[in-house]
């Protein structure tokens, strides 16, 4: 384990020259590795740690389109492809990727199958952190811990293809054979991370809820359409208004940041960019920290758990869920995007 340091704060950060593949292979070299739940997560970090050389099964139910997914991702019904039962019983690790609310659901089908020495792996300390509203309360006997790649399983495993890697924060909750610590590091760097850091379960769940409601989403959609729609109101076109609000954003801007960071993307700009976004960053800012403190407080008290459990356990959640997707997908700033995207110079024959 290393120490590094990130903004004059040191870190513990495992770096895969310090826990090569080689080791995590030593380390799982007797484990059979179940994915329950082949939707969001399941098929990236399965089919990652299959390339990878890990002993991998899937448990899914049947009949259902993850099923009939994971055979074309090559897994074999009756040899890595079985029942969340048989997969769960068979497995020494079990990699619990359903989504919160199916995690709530499926729990009592999974704990029988949680015997003395076992792992129980999360990519998300939701269920744990909450456990007094999911009930997902775990056996004694058993390690606990995660791996949490910093975005979608199709990004995890896209990158894995190019040779590169996700970061993922890693945690341990419980460690009831002396080796949670060494399982979750192995685990972390068969799915492919880039690099791991330090967190707890509470600490994932609380940054990930804050982050998902706020820039990595529901803040930057918020800004998008509060942009473009005051630009369309003064009589800007709607190509204008996208491109000068997403387009430019998402092409040009944001891999300079990704690439080099904020400040090198300040630097290259015009010098009229660069002096009135200075003076205006910090309105921004100073704007929005009450909506985030607000967000992160809910997030804190278990209220914003609560509205995912309450609303995502319905019946037609997903029905309703597409509706409001539709909402967004029918605004003229999305409709405009989707014309924008076909216009771009390599998607054209």
């Amino acid at each position: 384990m290393a120490k590094l340091n990130f903004g004059g704060t040191e870190e513990n950060v495992i770096m895969r020259e310090e826990f090569p593949l080689t080791k995590a292979h030593e380390v799982l070299k007797n484990e059979t590795i179940a994915v329950i739940g082949y939707g969001v997560q399941g098929p990236g970090q399965a089919l990652n740690l299959k390339d990878n050389g890990f002993e991998v099964i899937v448990g899914q139910r049947q009949p259902s389109a993850s099923w009939d997914k994971a055979i074309k991702d090559g897994f074999v019904p009756g040899e890595t492809l079985f029942s969340i039962e048989e997969a769960a019983d068979r497995a020494t690790i079990i990699m619990y990727l359903l989504s919160d609310a199916a995690q709530i659901a499926v729990w009592p089908t999974i704990k029988p199958y949680l015997t003395k020495g076992k792992g129980l792996y999360f990519s998300h300390g939701f269920g744990i952190t909450y456990k007094e509203r999911t009930n997902i309360i775990p056996p004694k006997d058993i390690d606990v811990f995660l791996a949490a790649p910093k975005g979608s399983g199709t990004s995890l495993r896209r990158l894995f293809l190019a040779g590169k890697g996700l970061n993922s924060s890693y945690a341990v909750f419980q460690d009831a054979t002396g080796r949670a610590y060494d399982r979750a590091i192995a685990i972390g760097i068969g799915i492919g991370s880039g690099y791991l850091f330090e967190t707890t379960f509470k600490r994932e769940v609380y940054s990930d809820l804050t982050g998902e409601r706020g820039t990595l989403m529901g803040a930057i959609q918020g800004l998008f359409a509060a942009q473009y729609d005051l630009l369309r109101s003064k009589g800007h076109s709607p190509s204008e208004a996208f491109n000068e609000t997403v387009e430019e954003a998402t092409e040009s801007l944001y891999p300079l940041i990704a690439e080099n960071g904020m400040d090198w993307m300040y630097a290259n700009c015009s010098t009229t960019a660069q002096r009135r976004a200075l003076d205006w960053w910090k309105k921004f800012r100073d704007a929005t920290r009450p909506v985030f403190e607000e967000l992160y407080e809910s997030v804190a008290s278990g209220h914003e758990a609560q509205l995912s459990i309450d609303s995502n356990s319905k019946s037609d959640y997903r029905l309703q869920l597409d509706k409001e997707l539709a909402e967004l997908e029918n605004s003229e700033m999305w409709r405009t995007g989707k014309t924008v995207r076909s216009l771009r110079p390599q998607n054209k024959n």
